[in-house]
């Protein structure tokens, strides 16, 4: 790493840090040469990601999206702040390490109703409800229906 104040291209590391979400690396380095100290961070290169909308239209990825939807399903439900984050958290991540450059807003759907399932029952019904589009009472009772299938299984 060069230093910043002689242009020594040599340093070496004196502490490393992670961060909480372990995302970024934070190095205090030294200059062989001359002696100065300074900091520098190494972070987690992600691959550009491209939701694939019902209509055929492309968007970059969002977590803050993601986000939106599970807080609107879980309004007035006892799930934490910390539990929200923990879902959005594991639906990026099941999306990133997919390894493809592109996802659709269905798969994104679906892994948000499968975090959401192991939460909370009506918040999963709720985004459900928005997810796949239900048309009458009788789609719901349905979903309803095969959900506690599901559970009993």
């Amino acid at each position: 790493m060069k230093c910043n104040v002689c242009g020594t291209k040599d340093s070496k590391v004196i502490d490393s840090r992670t961060s909480d979400d372990g995302t970024t690396i934070r190095r205090r380095r030294e200059c062989t040469a001359c002696g100065h100290r300074f900091t520098t961070y190494e972070t987690l290169e992600l691959v550009s990601l491209l939701v694939i909308k019902n209509d055929g239209t492309r968007q970059p990825f969002d977590e803050l999206k993601i986000k939106n939807g599970i807080i609107k399903s879980c309004e007035k439900r006892p799930v934490t702040a910390r539990t929200i984050e923990e879902m959005v958290l594991h639906v990026k991540q099941h999306c990133l390490n997919s390894l493809v450059s592109e996802i659709s807003s269905k798969k994104i759907g679906e892994l948000v109703m499968e975090e959401l399932k192991k939460v909370d029952d009506v918040a999963y019904v709720r985004f459900a409800s928005v997810h796949r589009q239900f048309k009458d009472v009788n789609s719901f009772i349905e979903e309803i229906e095969q959900f506690l299938k599901n559970k009993n299984d």
